[in-house]
């Protein structure tokens, strides 16, 4: 192929933008990038009765989230009804299309009775123009579908980028409906269909590249059928295998298929979720972790895997603990001033929230369990009673007097703080445990964090000191 490679996204806004069709948007987008082509995005809006404006900008907002830039659009398909319908009569002038009275009762008659014969049910043909042959009358205020007039001979072979050479008997497909019937008898051609107008789009916008689930390998040879009966070039076809659950199942909401922006509410990051869903269904050599531009840079539409991926929550944790270390510390200290926004607590991205990420980063896979740790610096703590009762003990609570004692006339350092410790445990009869647990259970809420001398210096002096007194 030696035209610009152009792919494109098109979801439909009767929900919203999901792991499967996000994981397809990335390697249309991906692909784009890598041959200096084009990515463009469509909302498939015909389903007027289920599509809704706050889907749509779910889907807008999870793009721009996933940072998948796209070049034209977004396209909506009810803007371009008049396009669909200007085509729908060239076709019906041609004879590739042609109008059915069939009622919906006709049509469950006619399905119910090939059943009976154990045929398969499908459209019979009864409107189907032929030479010689006499069509129904037309029944008085009836208001037709408009159907495409498929091939009954031959095949449809296209060489899929992902599943190799696929072939279609024609005489497996029926007549498809590309038009649902107009609103009223002086709309002669009503709301075009999912499968007509998907074609038309792609070849006004002149996608080479159509990547897509392969729930859609039973949409191509009809879609393949209309492009040819337009006279138009034919994209290339790759469908990507599903997605499935870690119990071999659909991916289903049990196993974490909620839409892409709950993922970062949920503190992902949108560098990992690029990484682990382009490891679902593709592969460079054994890297599983990379970067957006080294996907880019290898992402050549080779080595899309035939099979279906598991979804692995426990694998995207891993990855996203990665990228989440590896952001610099001003800038994960951004992502914790989104986080503790959410949850009513205002903090400033400055160098001592830099200084909180570095600490307990390490501890994290997501940068909502970071704010977890670090709200303990901004909000009071609440300890538990079972952890109160655990390490406040009596045998304790004289160091801790002293501890805190020794606390208001030392050097706000880490060292500073680190010898004050080690003097009350010595002059108490302590061990290190015995102390530091509890007073991080005052201090921090919590008997487990890194050490704690490096947690305190982060804190101002008087909140120590305060969380400190026991009385």
């Amino acid at each position: 192929m030696t035209r610009k490679v152009r792919t494109r996204i098109a979801p439909s806004p009767t929900g919203f933008l999901h792991l499967g069709t996000a994981r397809t948007a990335l390697f249309s987008w991906a692909y784009a990038r890598h041959h200096g082509g084009d990515f463009i995005l469509r909302v498939e809006d015909t389903d007027e009765a289920r599509s809704t404006q706050e889907a749509v900008d779910q889907i807008i907002a999870a793009m721009k989230w996933l940072n998948l830039d796209h070049d034209e659009g977004p396209y909506f398909q009810m803007q371009r009804l008049a396009r669909y319908r200007e085509v729908i009569g060239h076709m019906l002038n041609d004879g590739t299309a042609y109008r059915c009275y069939c009622t919906p009762a006709e049509l469950d008659a006619m399905r119910e009775a090939q059943r009976a014969r154990g045929d398969k049910p499908r459209y019979d043909g009864r409107w189907r123009p032929e030479p010689g042959k006499a069509l129904p009358a037309i029944p008085e205020g009836a208001r037709p579908v408009i159907r495409f007039r498929n091939p009954i001979d031959g095949t449809v072979t296209w060489d899929d980028m992902v599943k190799g050479s696929i072939t279609i008997s024609n005489a497996e497909l029926d007549d498809l409906v590309i038009a649902r019937p107009g609103a009223d008898a002086d709309t002669l051609i009503g709301t075009p269909t999912y499968n007509f107008c998907v074609v038309v789009d792609d070849w006004d916008m002149q996608i080479s590249h159509v990547i897509r689930g392969d729930d859609h390998v039973n949409n191509t040879p009809r879609q393949i059928n209309i492009l040819r009966a337009l006279g138009a070039e034919l994209p290339v076809y790759g469908h990507v295998p599903m997605i499935l659950g870690p119990d071999g199942d659909k991916l289903s909401k049990r196993h974490g298929a909620v839409s892409v922006t709950e993922y970062e509410s949920a503190g992902y990051l949108p560098e990992a979720m690029l990484n682990y869903l382009a490891r679902l269904g593709w592969s460079h050599g054994d890297d599983e972790l990379f970067s957006r531009e080294q996907l880019v840079s290898w992402f050549d539409g080779q080595h899309l895997a035939k099979s279906p991926a598991q979804w692995d929550a426990a694998k995207l944790n891993w990855v996203n603990a990665h990228h989440l270390k590896a952001l610099p510390d001003e800038v994960l200290a951004g992502h914790v001033v989104a986080r503790c926004a959410e949850r009513g607590i205002k903090v400033v991205a400055d160098a001592q929230l830099g200084r909180m990420c570095a600490l307990f980063k390490d501890r994290c896979a997501t940068t909502v369990e970071l704010c977890d740790w670090l709200a303990m610096y901004f909000a009071d703590v609440a300890p538990s009673d079972a952890d109160r009762s655990t390490h406040v003990t009596d045998a304790v609570r004289p160091a801790l007097l002293s501890l805190r004692d020794r606390f208001t006339e030392i050097e706000w350092t880490k060292p500073a703080i680190s010898a004050a410790i080690k003097e009350a445990i010595t002059a108490h009869g302590l061990k290190m445990p015995q102390l530091a647990h509890a007073v991080r259970v005052l201090v921090c809420g919590r008997a487990q964090t890194p050490s704690i001398d490096a947690v305190l210096e982060l804190f101002p002096r008087d909140t120590v000191l305060a969380r400190l007194k026991i009385g």
